[in-house]
């Protein structure tokens, strides 16, 4: 493994006087800021998307981060069937007037936030501007109480998919080798920047054989990228194809914590420890559910 983790995340800092990582948690007490937002995408569905989101999160709050994670499949949202939470309430709910937004929150494992499925949001445009406030207000409170919003996108590129992305700060894409995923995943790379996203993007390579494949996936999805876009694309890792990550998913556990030492849970640690080391965001401009709300209206 190379010793700089910041080939993979460019915004991961050390103090350069103790020569180690500074944490999220001591910068936030120097400074009022929002967590930072990974949206977890992929041009096409069955890449194993959710399942990264889900264990990713429970590894981050298992560093000690405060997590909230989203499901934003306005549509098949499976978020609650990954970790096996029972969900009756989503976003939709509040936007009817039904619930509360503190009441469609799920305590997840290791006290990740949960809101899931976000169906209905859509419908934005057809709240009052006073309505819209109030459910933005709401929303950036549950932000500016976590270290970390992980946003697990649909799959696709459709308007909604976007929307989210664009309001990141880091886009996670998931591909696996297959040659549909990969174009499907650089499909997703070009509406992003052709909506002129200023966040950073990386890639995951997920159930590849190994190494070396995931390595080579990545690299001809990069150099793509570079060439006909103009853009940086960061290799986050991969996950190899592991039997105990199936089973996990057949009995409706993450891997990290049916398995913890199986190879895909390290493989999602090493994801989960480089992000836990990633200073504040530096994109200037609105907070994040604004931006949202501003693109579905």
């Amino acid at each position: 493994m190379p010793g700089r983790m910041d080939h993979w995340f460019p915004e991961i800092w050390c103090d350069r006087d103790m020569k180690k990582p500074i944490r999220i948690h001591d910068q936030a007490k120097k400074t009022h800021r929002q967590a930072k937002v990974l949206a977890v995408a992929s041009g096409k569905g069955g890449v194993g998307k959710t399942n990264i989101s889900a264990n990713l999160a429970i590894c981050l709050a298992q560093a000690g981060k405060r997590v909230l994670l989203l499901d934003a499949d306005m549509s098949m949202g499976n978020l609650d069937v990954v970790l096996n939470v029972h969900s009756k309430f989503n976003i939709s709910h509040v936007l009817s007037g039904r619930r509360q937004l503190n009441e469609i929150i799920h305590h997840g494992p290791h006290g990740i936030d949960i809101i899931c499925g976000a169906s209905g949001m859509e419908s934005l445009a057809n709240l009052t501007e006073f309505q819209q406030a109030r459910l933005v207000d709401d929303m950036e409170r549950l932000q500016d109480n976590a270290d970390v919003l992980i946003v697990d996108s649909a799959a696709g590129i459709a308007r909604s998919v976007v929307g989210f992305c664009l309001a990141a700060d880091h886009v996670l894409i998931v591909t696996t080798p297959d040659a549909t995923a990969m174009t499907d995943a650089y499909s997703m790379i070009k509406v992003l920047a052709a909506n002129e996203f200023d966040g950073h993007m990386s890639l995951v390579v997920n159930m590849a054989d190994t190494q070396a494949q995931a390595k080579k996936t990545y690299l001809q999805i990069a150099k793509v990228a570079k060439q006909f876009l103009g853009l940086t694309l960061y290799y986050a890792g991969s996950v190899l194809y592991d039997p105990n990550l199936v089973a996990a998913v057949r009995s409706r556990t993450p891997v990290i914590t049916a398995y913890p030492r199986s190879q895909a849970s390290e493989a999602i640690r090493m994801l989960a420890s480089r992000l836990s080391s990633a200073s504040p965001s530096e994109k200037q401009g609105k907070p994040f559910f604004r931006k949202v709300v501003n693109w579905f209206c």
